[in-house]
């Protein structure tokens, strides 16, 4: 919801430690770095270990800023793009994991409803994104992104901050899973919509 208004500043922030990586990494090596670091929130959550995997998160994050940054030094890619956006979904996927196998019966099925939330969110930008390329339809609000990005209720920065409550209050992430999947939810419906209305 407010993930365009955010770039200017993130990229303000990233462009001088982007500045020195780009001389000795690629943004394929740091968003597979952040991936890595991301998916290690899976056993950290399992074991109960939440401040850890808050740090865990923010480092994933921080890549997450840092691969764009160091691409738009070193020059953008189609492999690029495609490795941010589809690590990005895995590791949305993955978070509630961690707390499903932390306490199965009291998370399993509220992360199960959490992910199938996320399945709408991303099929419904992904499919837009594809149509949109082939139409040559680009984003306004998100020019240096690779791929066209369709903005909703859930975005990146509402995503994220669940995640931040969900590991500070680990015995409210059922009932936190279930409102912002219903969220997920309302963000996949209007989606639709937009996408029933411009490729009509």
């Amino acid at each position: 919801m407010i993930d365009a208004r955010l770039l200017p500043m993130q990229h303000r922030l990233l462009r001088r430690p982007a500045l020195w990586l780009a001389g000795r990494v690629t943004a394929d090596q740091v968003s597979i770095t952040g991936f890595v670091l991301g998916a290690l929130c899976v056993p950290a959550l399992a074991f109960g270990h939440f401040g850890l995997a808050l740090v865990l998160l923010a480092l994933n994050r921080v890549a997450d800023g840092l691969d764009g940054a160091v691409a738009r030094i070193r020059g953008a890619t189609d492999r690029g793009a495609f490795l941010d956006i589809a690590l990005d979904f895995v590791f949305y996927a993955l978070f509630p994991l961690g707390f499903a196998l932390a306490d199965p019966e009291a998370n399993a099925l509220a992360a199960a409803v959490l992910i199938a939330s996320f399945v709408g969110t991303g099929s419904s930008f992904l499919a837009f994104a594809s149509i949109a390329a082939r139409r040559g339809l680009t984003a306004r609000d998100y020019p240096s992104k690779g791929i066209y990005y369709l903005g909703g209720l859930t975005e990146g920065f509402e995503t994220i901050a669940v995640f931040v409550l969900m590991a500070l209050f680990a015995a409210w992430f059922a009932p936190l899973a279930y409102v912002y999947a219903a969220l997920c939810c309302v963000t996949t419906a209007l989606r639709w919509r937009m996408g029933w209305q411009a490729f009509a």
